[in-house]
């Protein structure tokens, strides 16, 4: 399973022009969300290949099915649903919940968030094998992130 936070990893924060888009990629909907252009639509087919259940764990919630999925091409996915929870001290708020959620399966955690405690944490407190990916939010999920999670999934 895969993890997926919008924010960062999908959305950068360093293109503000956005990325090109060809011919074939339907222009965003009028009066959408700004930030929408920062996506590079490639990445639907990209997330698509990799050989695992993706999993949206963003605050975008059912927002990312009716909103970026379409824009990525993405089938609807299963969506974690946060808990009112908070973590202790400078563990990540989702780690805790995404490690419920993997219930012991190997999963890939992909975020912008992502710090050494969540690591340490991850190998203390879970069962199976995970790769918790640190995307830098600048620039979102990159043709070496792709290659990172390929190559761990491919291992399994």
């Amino acid at each position: 399973m895969l993890f997926l936070d919008v924010d960062g990893p999908l959305i950068p924060f360093g293109h503000p022009g956005g990325y090109p888009q060809d011919q074939t990629t339907p222009p965003l909907p009028r009066g959408s969300n700004p930030l929408l252009a920062r996506l590079d639509r490639r990445n639907g087919q990209r997330l698509a290949a990799l050989p695992c259940e993706l999993i949206w764990a963003t605050t975008w919630m059912a927002d990312a099915n009716e909103v970026i999925g379409p824009l990525l091409g993405l089938p609807e996915l299963p969506v974690v649903d946060w808990p009112d929870s908070t973590a202790e001290g400078p563990l990540h708020w989702k780690t805790r919940d995404l490690v419920d959620r993997a219930s012991g399966r190997s999963f890939v955690w992909i975020d912008d968030e992502i710090t050494n405690v969540d690591r340490a944490w991850v190998t203390a407190n879970h069962h199976g094998q995970a790769l918790l990916h640190r995307v830098d939010p600048r620039r979102g999920l990159t043709d070496t992130d792709f290659d990172v999670i390929n190559d761990w999934l491919e291992r399994l």
